[in-house]
């Protein structure tokens, strides 16, 4: 996390790769997009308010100093993981937590907190009594069914060694890091994770983004070496003048143990990554998923999936490496979405400070294009971003950006460098012609507020149609934001595998309205190091329906349903369609909470 490195260039060749990018942007709306983007629209009324107190998360995020920070390990923070982890159909919550250079006893030391959904807009911490109090440098986490007896398993990332929780389906947690072959010979500094059917074998398979090789004894002091300033101030070392870490690709064995395939699959067959967050995605429609690792201060990877249980970093290739100037940047968190309404999903990464955020557009066939710029993501650069989602806020059909911030150096506070340590969110409200509007300003005071933002994720936690997001803070609570103004109709699909693995990791799903096309995927990881609930949340504006919508199968079953009526969560088994005795409306058990209740009458 450091300045970016400029790449000179003359004028004359800035003035062609601009001329030639927003050229070449333009054909893209003028054929492939032109069936689907329209003018640009007004964006619609957001009012965010941050119910996390009401809801019930009260524990307090600890990771390092809040006032200075002697080691890069004290930087990271944590992600924000939303996952169903007992399968009564209501997102429940899990927060990794960190701890201090001067630790603490084993009786006070700090730990993540499982929180169960109440079904009534609150959350009860089940912590203790699920097996899931660990205490350490615990980074983000990702769920999937590794073993498809139906219910989510949760990997944490660590400072130290990770751990696999096997879910044993009666809301209690086994640590089987060992017996699943998991533990590595030494400590090792994981940041990303990703479930993933790489191989399309029906079991999930488990990718593993590592950042630096770290160990207190062994990186200079704040201001003692070339990288340990920053704008003339004394800070922690890192990550340059650093070790990388290395990247780990575990296939599963299919009886609840995996082998280290890293070297046999090719992923470590690329350029230096201090890697922070994954992304899967089949981005080019060949059937098979592919993995996008943002890097720290060096080029972004995209790991192509060659079919036959190897990996080759495209990443230069497609665009993704570097931003439009051909610079590496310091990026942190991803999301994926299909912006435009293409068909294809696009790339939202975010960067150090003074840069921008990167929004790649998918051309399709392997290719992205830069669009920060033209797309209005460009403009604010005295912020640092972690957390990131394309976020649909009203349920339009077309999705929005919201991104978490907060700088790593708590130093800067006071120095009049135009930034401070706790810094407040941005949302960006989609306006349908490939350019987003700031409306942070007008969405609610409360993503104004400052914080030192880390991990974000998003679901319909309270089963009403409202997507919510859950970011976590730095040495302070989690905030849960809800928007209190009218939304749009919407589907909710929760995908069921049979032949393909049970969480459907990997299946792509395409809504049709007439012409449109909008495309999500179900995936394990995105925001910043974090989960987001796997069910796919659809906007369809004032449609009364969604007319078609396919699902591609990781197995290679293509399946598609016909006019589904709007405001209703859908189950859908691989290969027999709905599950109507799933299928329901709204809850009606959220209004058992009057102050849930009142949040539809907000205004602003």
């Amino acid at each position: 996390m450091i300045p970016l490195r400029e790449v000179e260039r003359s004028r004359s060749i800035l003035f062609l790769v601009a001329v030639s990018s927003v050229a070449s942007w333009l054909a893209a709306q003028g054929t492939q997009h032109a069936k689907t983007v329209s003018v640009r629209i007004k964006p619609g009324e957001v009012h965010f308010v941050d119910i996390a107190s009401q809801a019930g998360l009260s524990a307090l995020n600890v990771y390092g100093g809040d006032t200075h920070k002697e080691f890069i390990i004290e930087t990271t923070g944590n992600g924000a993981v939303i996952f169903d982890y007992d399968n009564d159909g209501w997102p429940d919550i899990f927060l990794p937590n960190g701890s201090t250079v001067d630790g603490f006893p084993t009786d006070k030391a700090p730990t993540g907190h499982l929180y169960h959904n109440n079904h009534d807009g609150t959350f009860s911490d089940v912590t203790s009594r699920a097996g899931l109090a660990r205490p350490g440098w615990a980074q983000g986490g990702c769920v999937g069914d590794y073993d498809n007896d139906g219910s989510l398993d949760l990997l944490v990332t660590y400072w130290g060694q990770n751990v696999l929780y096997h879910n044993n389906g009666d809301g209690t947690f086994t640590d089987v890091t060992a017996q699943a072959g998991l533990t590595t010979s030494r400590s090792e500094w994981s940041t990303g994770c990703s479930f993933v059917d790489y191989d399309r074998d029906g079991k999930a398979d488990i990718l593993v983004v590592r950042y630096v090789d770290f160990n207190y004894d062994a990186v200079p002091r704040p201001g003692q070496g070339h990288w340990c300033q920053w704008k003339g101030i004394d800070v922690m070392c890192g990550p340059r003048g650093l070790k990388a870490g290395t990247d780990a690709l575990y296939h599963n064995n299919g009886d609840g143990t995996f082998t280290d395939v890293s070297e046999r699959s090719g992923i470590l067959n690329t350029t230096t990554c201090y890697g922070f967050t994954s992304l899967t995605a089949d981005f080019d429609h060949d059937g098979w998923p592919d993995i996008y690792v943002a890097c720290d201060s060096t080029a972004g990877i995209l790991y192509h999936n060659n079919h036959d249980g190897t990996f080759t970093d495209i990443g230069k290739k497609a665009g993704v490496a570097y931003n439009e100037d051909g610079s590496e940047q310091a990026g942190m968190g991803l999301s994926a979405d299909d912006f435009t309404h293409s068909g294809n999903q696009d790339l939202v990464k975010t960067n150090f400070s003074d840069d921008t955020p990167t929004l790649y557009l998918n051309r399709g066939g392997n290719q992205f294009d830069d669009v920060t710029d033209g797309s209005g993501l460009g403009r604010i650069k005295n912020w640092l971003g972690w957390g990131v989602q394309f976020y649909d806020f009203d349920n339009s059909g077309w999705p929005g950006i919201m991104i978490a911030n907060g700088h790593v150096y708590p130093e800067v506070d006071g120095k009049a460098l135009g930034t401070s340590f706790r810094e407040p969110k941005v949302a960006y409200y989609n306006q349908r012609d490939g350019t987003f509007a700031n409306i942070t300003a007008d969405a609610g005071s409360v993503l104004s507020e400052p914080h030192s933002a880390r991990g974000m994720a998003l679901a319909d936690l309270f089963n009403d149609g409202h997507q919510e997001a859950l970011v976590n803070n730095m040495n302070e609570k989690a905030s849960l934001y809800y928007n209190t103004s009218p939304i749009g109709n919407w589907i909710s699909l929760q995908l069921i595998g049979v032949k393909s693995n049970r969480a459907a990791l990997g299946a792509v799903v395409t809504v049709e309205q007439g012409r449109d096309k909008h495309e999500k995927e179900v995936r394990s990881g995105d925001g910043y190091i974090s989960q987001s609930d796997l069910r796919l949340h659809f906007g369809l504006g004032k449609s009364p329906r969604a007319q078609k919508v396919v699902i591609r199968w990781p197995s290679g079953l293509v399946e598609t349903l016909s006019d589904l009526p709007a405001n209703r969560y859908y189950v859908v088994r691989e290969g027999s369609g709905v599950d109507q005795s799933k299928t329901h409306a709204v809850s009606s058990e959220r209004n058992n909470a009057s102050w849930l209740r009142s949040l539809a009458v907000v205004k602003r």
